[in-house]
């Protein structure tokens, strides 16, 4: 078995998979020390058990990678803004001060992260060297997001503050951008092997601001990864075929498409990189027969291509586990 930072870096085939957010919300291991742990930073900050839920799916499944549990709010928590995880509603931040974001350095940043990268390094010492340990961060975009409160809901930004604020953003963007690289090389440092750069909201972008808000900004980080030797993969979910425009100018080592995106147009578009995930974790909801018809389509698509089996985005909450070990079996044997 490749390990995923082999596979990016030589751009192979292989029968590697991992599933993103296996590590949290479905596994009844989680929600017994969800439970004792109510506040979402605090339990993030705690070396030992970050540790021990990273390493959850690993035991019950035996997957190929495991990616540190964190979150990508991390960055501006440690930037000076509180965060919040409201039930049923999600994240919630403090205002947005401009004065507290300048006021940092890399070393106070890094000090207040400090439990991630030792949670990152206890894992390392606890995982298989033969598997991968993925770290990540959010995209710019997508945190910029969080940070100014655009969210309307799931479909929908605030493009009225989003033009009054515009004139910020380029200021926040370099310096959010830095903020990341340290996150990334810090994590890396710790004894990750592998970035993934999440760029949720990327499909709400407007048209007009895609290149500037999505594109490039993405191209900088993974051009620090390039220089660090520092393997990545990059989600802009929800760009549709924009993705191909995203991986001609960004260059990503691996691409993680969504459920949006079709297989074979991917498989033909996307050149040059790993293709990873695509499948739609609601299938996981559906019958045995469903899932297994599903998964069959991006098997048969990237047999014999440089592809990593994942979902289109994060495993949902009402998983059934036994339905994850059915798909990893069904696709181990296929």
């Amino acid at each position: 078995m490749s390990s995923l930072k082999e596979i990016l870096l030589k751009k192979q085939s292989s029968k590697s998979l991992w599933f993103m957010r296996q590590a949290g919300r479905y596994l009844p291991e989680f929600q017994k020390i969800r439970s004792e742990n109510p506040n979402f930073i605090k339990l993030c900050l705690n070396s030992e058990l970050s540790s021990e839920i990273t390493l959850q799916p690993i035991k019950r499944f035996d997957i190929d990678s495991a990616i540190i549990f964190s979150d990508i709010l991390m960055v501006p928590f440690a930037m000076g803004q509180d965060v919040n995880f409201i039930k049923n509603k999600g994240p919630e931040l403090s205002k947005f001060d401009l004065k507290l974001f300048f006021n940092n350095t890399e070393e106070k940043f890094s000090k207040k992260l400090s439990p991630i990268y030792k949670a990152i390094a206890i894992t390392r010492k606890k995982l298989d060297k033969r598997k991968s340990l993925i770290s990540f961060i959010g995209a710019p975009w997508t945190l910029l997001i969080y940070m100014f409160g655009l969210q309307k809901n799931k479909k929908e930004i605030e493009l009225n503050n989003f033009k009054e604020s515009d004139n910020k953003f380029k200021s926040i963007l370099r310096e959010l951008i830095r903020y990341l690289c340290v996150h990334i090389k810090n994590q890396v440092n710790a004894g990750a092997d592998v970035v993934q750069i999440f760029d949720s909201w990327a499909g709400l972008i407007p048209d007009f601001k895609i290149k500037e808000f999505c594109i490039e900004p993405n191209a900088e980080i993974v051009k620090f990864c390039r220089k660090n030797q520092i393997p990545n993969i990059c989600f802009p979910k929800g760009l549709k075929k924009k993705f191909k425009d995203f991986n001609e100018f960004v260059k990503p080592d691996g691409i993680n498409i969504d459920y949006e995106v079709e297989p074979e147009w991917a498989k033909r578009e996307l050149i040059n990189v790993v293709i990873q995930g695509g499948l739609n974790p609601e299938v996981l909801l559906k019958s045995e027969d469903e899932m297994i018809k599903a998964a069959t389509k991006y098997i048969k698509t990237f047999k014999d291509f440089p592809y990593v089996f994942n979902l289109g985005h994060g495993l949902l909450p009402e998983t059934d586990p036994d339905k994850v070990k059915k798909l990893i079996k069904f696709y181990r044997e296929y």
